[in-house]
This record gives C-alpha cells, sequence and structure tokens, in this order.
C-alpha cells in the first residue's frame, strides 16, 4: 500500500522501521464503506484533457495486521453497469463491447497477493486485477490517513492511494487516431482509491 513514492533523491533509502504501536490496534476485518469510499479513474483525452469516472457499485474487505502489515490482504469486487463519467454517451459506448463489454463482463475484482510496509503511513499493495477475462498484476501504493470511532460507535480507517495502468494489456484497445497526431484516448489510465471501512471482526 505506500503512497505516492515520496522518497528523498539526495539521500540513501532508509530500511523502513516497524509500524508504530498504535497501529497494532487496527488489526481486523474491514468492509468498505461505499458511501465515503471512491473507486475512480482518470484518462487523458484528446491528447489535451483529462476525462474523470468512477463506480458507484462494488464490495471490498480489508484484513488488517497492525503488527505485521505482510499479513494484510484485500479485495475488492466492482459492478461494471455502475461507471459513471458525468455523461450519458460517454459512459455508453464504455459500457459497450468497444470498450468494457459489461453484458458479457459485468464484473472487475482485485485480490491482494502481498503487502508492504513502506515506512510512515506509506504501504504497497501488490495483486491481481481481473477485467475482461484477463488476470495481470497490478501495484497499488497506500497511505493511512487516520483511524476514528464515528458518533454511531463504527471503528474506522482510511487510506488514500493511487496506480497507473495500461488498459490495453487488459484488452481494452479500441481507439481513434486524431488529425493533429495521437489518439483519442490515451493507453494510461491512473486510478484514485478514497478508502472508508468500518471493522466488522
Amino acid at each position: 500500500m505506500g503512497i505516492f513514492g515520496r522518497k528523498n533523491a539526495t539521500t540513501a533509502v532508509a530500511t523502513p522501521q516497524a509500524p508504530g504501536p498504535g497501529l497494532a490496534a487496527l488489526s481486523g476485518t474491514y468492509t468498505l464503506d461505499t458511501a465515503h469510499t471512491t473507486i475512480g479513474f482518470v484518462a487523458r483525452h484528446a491528447m489535451v484533457t483529462n476525462v474523470k469516472g468512477g463506480f458507484q457499485d462494488f464490495t471490498g474487505t480489508l484484513d488488517l495486521d497492525g503488527t505485521d502489515p505482510a499479513n494484510s490482504s484485500a479485495r475488492i469486487d466492482v459492478e461494471m453497469a455502475s461507471l459513471d463519467t458525468g455523461n450519458a454517451d460517454r459512459d455508453g459506448h464504455l459500457k459497450s463491447a468497444e470498450f468494457f463489454s459489461i453484458e458479457e463482463h459485468p464484473k472487475m475484482s482485485f485480490r491482494s497477493t502481498s503487502t508492504e510496509f513502506l515506512g510512515g503511513d506509506d504501504y504497497r499493495i501488490t495483486g491481481e486485477l481481473s477485467l475482461l477475462g484477463t488476470t495481470k498484476p497490478i501495484t497499488i501504493d497506500l497511505e493511512f490517513s487516520g483511524a476514528a470511532t464515528d458518533p454511531f460507535g463504527n471503528e474506522r480507517v482510511g487510506f488514500e492511494g493511487k496506480a497507473e495502468l495500461l488498459r490495453s494489456e487488459w484488452g481494452l484497445t479500441w481507439n481513434a487516431a486524431l488529425e493533429t497526431g495521437g489518439v483519442l484516448v490515451s493507453d494510461k489510465i491512473k486510478l484514485n482509491f478514497d478508502i472508508s471501512a468500518i471493522k466488522s471482526a
């Protein structure tokens, strides 16, 4: 899970120390609070601007080991029909067979395979992203943003994160050439996460 590659280019990278003792209390299973969690993406459009979107319907769990983060894991399942970029025509195109083909492939899933503590509040989680019948590895950098008990007695944790992928590696190859050069939709896609999860066990 490690956030945004923060490092000092002028100094050697130090070996991360163990997480602080306060994190040990966070060990447990957490369920994503979909009302307060964002799973979003950004794609470059026509070489000049960014189009942002996200998913409204998903489920997920985090199994956190605050003492030894290497034992932590995550799983997320996304309903592709819930894709939303704020434009109905564009959403329809993205859900069609030229892109996500949601009738044939209604879900996207992530299953973690390893978790690394990078120091401070930074973590890195590696796993497998399954989309359009293709499963490939992806690495997500996460920053622990805090823990709290809300007014309803729920124990919450928060993470912010990001990742990048090439959509063509999952078979998302549709594009259109521009008269001025380049293509309509970038191959590189940026993913962003703002996670709030409630302890369930």
